[in-house]
């Protein structure tokens, strides 16, 4: 069965200057998907973004959003994409009605259809209360939701968010979260970039992680996690003889001066209980799984 891509790369590559800054990016997004680009600061993350939503001519390699070529295709490419980028791109004069109808018009929705539309997404994003205030009375959260709402007036197929809870407190980030998931369930295909780990763990489908231009690791957060090996027990003894006797007995990796034996484990109820019955003197354990950041700094770290 052929799988159905929304947004593919090959080989795309860009420099600035003598700045490689892309050098050979390859990625294919499934469509309906939410896909998350993760890396460290000038890892290519915008640049990207840039190139496929047209505001950027890649040097070399090929790039395709909702089939149509973005070199050779790019009204094409623009009436398929939508882009939020990191700072909400709204007009704190107007209102939120007026923000989503001049949107609207832009796109050359008819009245009725305009209408209708921006009541949806008053709605949807739930700013019913706050719709004939204006702008600049919003909180961040607030602001972005409604510019979220605004990249979602034309139905695009495509909707690239890049770094969009940059700023957010912890509260205005989850509503952020939630409408990005209720985007996905739409059956629009999400494209995002961040460097929140666990916003991607909570949000994509599929990650890739960016280095030096070009994907050093791609798959689901749980494949990534997966990469760094087991789950690991922690182990904490009360004094250093129990501590190295339980390493005879069951061998890892023993850290002295925290009183610590780390023991590779599947995580299960049943392999903890079979440890402990080898050991004696645990004072208490610690379960450690790997998480997007541990990925995350393997894969990225400078030498």
């Amino acid at each position: 069965m052929c799988m159905a891509y929304t947004i593919e790369t090959g080989d795309l590559a860009k420099s600035f200057g003598k700045l490689p800054v892309l050098t050979g990016l390859d990625l294919a997004v499934e469509a309906g998907s939410v896909f998350a680009l993760l890396g460290p600061n000038g890892a290519g993350k915008t640049t990207t973004v840039r190139i496929l939503s047209t505001l950027l001519t890649a040097d070399a390699g090929f790039a395709r959003v909702a089939g149509h070529d973005v070199a050779r295709e790019p009204v094409k490419v623009r009436e398929a994409l939508s882009l939020t980028g990191q700072y909400a791109a709204v007009d704190e004069v107007l209102t939120a009605r007026e923000n989503l109808a001049l949107m609207a018009r832009l796109r050359h929705l008819c009245r009725g259809p305009a209408r209708r539309r921006v009541g949806e997404l008053i709605e949807r994003f739930g700013l019913q209360e706050a719709a004939d205030r204006r702008v600049a009375t919003y909180s961040g959260g607030m602001k972005r939701r409604l510019d979220l709402a605004m990249s979602l007036v034309s139905q695009p197929q495509v909707v690239v968010l890049d770094e969009p809870t940059t700023g957010l407190d912890p509260r205005s980030r989850r509503d952020v979260w939630d409408a990005v998931a209720e985007l996905a369930a739409s059956g629009a295909t999400v494209l995002l970039t961040t460097q929140y780990l666990e916003e991607a763990d909570r949000l994509a489908d599929r990650i890739a992680v960016i280095d030096g231009g070009r994907v050093v690791a791609e798959g689901s957060a749980d494949e990534l996690k997966a990469r760094l090996g087991d789950e690991t027990v922690e182990l904490f003894f009360a004094d250093t003889l129990a501590l190295e006797a339980a390493e005879r007995e069951v061998g890892g990796s023993a850290e002295p001066q925290r009183l610590c034996l780390r023991v590779a484990s599947d995580g299960s109820a049943e392999a903890i209980r079979r440890l402990l019955d080898q050991v004696g003197g645990v004072q208490r354990l610690q379960l450690h799984r790997p998480s997007l950041d541990d990925v995350f700094l393997s894969l990225t770290e400078r030498v």
